[in-house]
């Protein structure tokens, strides 16, 4: 499962075009009551929708986590403990102007001299650790698969394989067919957008050589006095491109930027003859092989693209508050902890195993884990990895995913259920994402869900946070969705140490909103369900309610 992908208006121009808790009781009423609450028909402003996921529903209508209204009237003035996050992600920006003041620095480490002075195996850990060294692109997992299997498997039938061999005969064939599937998938879109690119790079040309200026107006367009039979075509082109951005440079823009993660997608990610794993010089088999990697946590590119997702989390967790730059992460009195696993492709059962330890081992009470994949060779490895985790009382706040599928019927990892079996975990909790409209629509078209694997829901549609080289962009997926409660998680942790791991699961789900609204699923309209029965808590995350409910708790 790729983390996340092309903007959803690309996809849109190719359908067209083909306490401490020591301190004085909390007095406040959680929110309750919401169905009788209006829908909210006014779009949202541009600053709107970058402070969406901090509004609140009842006074807002947006379905966001009252944490501007927890502030407010909550946190105020209260002092807190530092929590430590771990992000095992693509990687952090440790540069960025609104996260170099919140960085986990390992007090145990003396950077640059080469010593792994805590004798921790890692030398020069200060920020994390980087188990993927110089490795960006990689396969996906059904890829290394079908290149481990396919010397024993290839060309033989059904009938000729032994009983011992079926069930890995199975998942090469499943593999195969799921890698024919998806690279018949990604060629076709990425010749399709370079086809709609092709007619609209002269089109635009023409009209801008004809207005005078490359950001034209619809009404400009329309405007032009007696179109020739081919600048007729042109314009209606272009105007329905206008449908779907702010001008034709921008469309075009995404445009190549699709192209260029399909690019991609076809040169690494489907790429059956290149080891990628080579160069770190360990055995991705071997669990207890450990010493690999760098502590080079923002990773190799110079340019940063390939940390965009791992800095985005960060920053929604807790990018600086109230320093008048940027944006506000939920969370204050946080240190990140950045550990660098997952690649541009499906991840390393083990890098997501030692990263879950390694986070565990240096002081992170909550983890965040926005990534996942369908095919887990050795998953039992993460499953030990958080059953650990669990057993040193540290939250894992985990992505449902981007597929639109029900969780119940398919297996994602990591996860802490197999096959619908009773929790490996009890301070494990997966995440689907909201989006800002409050309604029907209100389930992203592209998250998971599921009545038993996904916990709660939290706003994962057009989230602004921190982007490489102290830039800002929205991004959306259930990767953003799992960080938002990350950070609510840490508040509560900040503020009521006592509390477990398991407790603040049960806050994060037991204090949501719920509402009984059918929402579509999936982006599918006859797919519909009541909000309350598509996850575990049938809620949205609130962190002015979590925080109520977690004082009461603690005393």
């Amino acid at each position: 499962m790729k983390i996340f992908k092309i903007s959803l208006f690309t996809i849109a121009i190719s359908a067209v075009m083909a306490s401490c808790g020591s301190g004085a009781a909390i007095v406040a009423t959680p929110i309750e009551n919401i169905d009788a609450n209006p829908l909210k028909v006014t779009p949202l402003t541009e600053a709107q929708l970058k402070q969406w996921p901090a509004m609140d529903l009842v006074t807002d209508t947006v379905p966001g986590m009252s944490v501007n209204k927890a502030y407010n009237e909550i946190i105020k003035n209260r002092k807190g403990e530092t929590v430590i996050v771990g992000v095992i992600d693509s990687g952090v920006d440790i540069e960025h102007e609104d996260l170099k003041n919140v960085l986990w620095i390992n007090p145990g480490e003396i950077p640059g001299n080469g010593i792994d002075d805590d004798n921790n195996g890692y030398i020069d850990d200060v920020y994390g650790w980087n188990f993927l060294g110089d490795i960006v692109g990689e396969n996906m997992e059904y890829v290394r698969i079908i290149r481990k299997l396919k010397p024993k498997f290839e060309g033989k039938s059904d009938a000729s394989i032994s009983a011992a061999d079926r069930e890995e005969y199975a998942i090469y064939q499943k593999a195969k067919a799921e890698f024919e599937k998806e690279f018949s998938e990604i060629s076709s879109n990425k010749e399709r957008y370079e086809q709609i690119l092709s007619q609209i790079k002269p089109a635009h040309k023409a009209m801008e050589a004809k207005l005078g200026k490359e950001d034209y107006s619809q009404s400009e367009l329309t405007n032009i006095k007696n179109p020739t039979q081919r600048e007729q075509q042109q314009i209606a082109m272009l105007s329905q491109m206008l449908n779907f951005a702010d001008s034709v440079p921008e469309v075009i823009k995404e445009l190549e930027g699709a192209i260029k993660y399909y690019e991609g997608r076809l040169r690494d990610n489907f790429n059956l003859t290149k080891d990628f794993r080579g160069v770190l010089g360990d055995n991705p088999e071997d669990i207890t092989d450990t010493v690999y990697g760098n502590n080079n946590v923002a990773g190799p590119d110079p340019t940063k693209d390939n940390i965009k997702h791992g800095t985005h989390v960060a920053g929604i967790i807790a990018a600086e508050r109230n320093n008048g730059i940027g944006m506000d992460g939920v969370a204050k009195n946080v240190k990140i902890m950045s550990i660098r696993a997952v690649p541009d492709g499906d991840e390393y059962d083990k890098d997501i195993a030692l990263a879950i330890r390694y986070a565990v081992d240096n002081g992170a009470k909550v983890i965040n884990t926005s990534f996942g994949k369908y095919y887990s060779p050795n998953a039992d490895w993460v499953y030990d990895a958080i059953k650990y985790a669990a057993s040193k009382d540290v939250l894992i706040v985990n992505a449902a995913g981007n597929d639109g599928f029900d969780l119940d019927d398919i297996n994602v990892y990591p996860n802490d259920q197999v096959d619908n079996q009773p929790e490996i975990a009890n301070s494990f909790i997966t995440v689907g994402a909201l989006n800002y409209k409050y309604g029907s629509e209100m389930v992203a078209n592209f998250s998971n869900y599921g009545k038993s694997n996904v916990d709660v829901f939290a706003p994962g549609v057009k989230i602004w946070a921190t982007t490489p080289s102290n830039s800002y962009e929205f991004l959306q997926g259930t990767s953003m969705a799992a960080p938002g409660v990350a950070g609510v998680a840490a508040m509560i942790r900040s503020y009521y140490p006592k509390l477990s791991a398991a407790q603040v699961k049960q806050i994060l789900m037991n204090s949501g909103l719920s509402v009984n609204t059918e929402v579509v699923l999936g982006g599918d309209p006859s797919n519909t369900a009541p909000f309350s029965t598509i996850s575990k808590s049938g809620k949205m995350v609130n962190m002015y309610n979590a925080l109520i409910m977690a004082d009461k708790m603690s005393k």
